[in-house]
């Protein structure tokens, strides 16, 4: 079902979740720390946030840089790519196969992961990209080595081309949305995002924070809002914090999804948010952003525009898309209706993801 943007840009749950679920796998983090060049991404505390935002304290993510590439993505392709070689070797059994092709659709950031891992690993990468996608961030992808195909239409265009090109032999769809038939290597790639979580839980720990409050997490098909939610909602005692999905007016799926009770799919427009322009939720995901989130905004290019500057005042580079969690947090907490359905408390601790640094789309806030 295909259907227009909601108004108003808002959804919260009427109840508490009452979702639980089994954690990540424990050996994601421990795969991710052998990797060269891995290093946690910084927790930055922003005490003029925290006095903007009414909050006690306010903690930026920033996936600026991310075992060499400006966004968090890497986390998500290195593991799926490492399972699906594994599991390749098993049914082989040793018999000697053909060079892999490694085949995606991307906004950018996802893509540009898979090449890089594809490079790094000496097997072959072929990328899908939709319209909106600046020319310089289709460069990127094309640097690594990686054949590009650019398509006319939108993502999910894109992702219905890239499945179609996967069939050949030797081929495999690397893609971070799901599918009915599909979701196996997306669950992977949403394992893959837990070792973020977990570096956030031991940042907060150092710096004397039992655990967040409110986490604002941006949402394109909702994979890392599944991350998310996992990691908060597996905790065995209390509510965990409240979770707040953030994604463009243009393309605000998950928003109208909640809203109707049902996944569906909306007609995506422009926005320098490319890497959240997607118009139909995972079918994986779907389950945990219904029943795990606690809260659904969406905000303009010039909210996540002047978050970005804000940041960037602050000394965190945040490209459109890292830069719509504080967008989101603002609409959320300005508001004192919306505040009051997240029951924050007075003081709330804030935990904002920044996905990508300004390297990350090359070009998009002039889109």
């Amino acid at each position: 079902m295909t259907s227009s943007p909601p108004t108003p840009s808002w959804y919260a749950r009427p109840a508490s979740p009452a979702l639980r679920c089994a954690p990540a796998p424990a050996e994601v983090r421990g795969f991710h720390a052998a990797l060269p060049g891995y290093a946690p991404t910084p927790l930055i505390e922003l005490p003029t946030l925290a006095a903007e935002l009414h909050a006690g304290r306010v903690f930026v993510k920033d996936e600026s840089s991310r075992l060499g590439l400006p966004a968090f993505k890497a986390l998500g392709a290195s593991w799926a790519v490492h399972r699906v070689l594994a599991e390749r070797a098993a049914a082989d059994a040793g018999a000697p196969a053909g060079p892999l092709t490694l085949v995606t659709a991307t906004d950018g950031n996802h893509g540009r992961a898979v090449a890089r891992v594809a490079r790094l690993m000496d097997l072959r990468a072929h990328v899908f990209v939709p319209r909106g996608v600046h020319r310089r961030a289709v460069a990127a992808i094309a640097a690594e080595q990686a054949e590009v195909t650019r398509v006319a239409g939108p993502y999910d265009e894109a992702v219905r081309r890239a499945a179609e090109a996967a069939a050949a032999p030797d081929a495999v769809l690397v893609q971070d949305t799901a599918w009915p038939g599909y979701e196996t290597i997306p669950g992977w790639i949403v394992e893959g995002y837990s070792t973020l979580l977990a570096e956030i839980d031991d940042q907060l720990a150092a710096a004397g924070v039992a655990g967040p409050d409110l986490v604002a997490v941006p949402v394109g098909v909702g994979s890392l809002a599944q991350a998310v939610i996992t990691h908060y909602r597996s905790r065995p005692a209390g509510p965990g914090p409240a979770l707040l999905s953030v994604e463009p007016h243009a393309a605000p799926c998950v928003l109208h999804s909640l809203t109707r009770g049902e996944p569906v799919s909306v007609a995506t427009g422009e926005t320098t948010m490319a890497g959240l322009n997607c118009g139909t939720p995972s079918t994986l995901a779907w389950p945990y952003l219904r029943d795990g989130l606690d809260a659904a905004v969406a905000v303009t290019d010039a909210d996540s525009a002047r978050a970005a500057g804000d940041l960037a005042a602050l000394g965190v580079s945040a490209g459109p898309c890292g830069a719509a969690s504080l967008a989101g947090a603002r609409a959320a907490l300005g508001d004192d209706k919306r505040r009051a359905s997240l029951d924050l408390g007075p003081a709330p601790v804030v935990v904002l993801l920044s996905t990508e640094g300004t390297a990350a789309n090359p070009g998009a806030l002039t889109l």
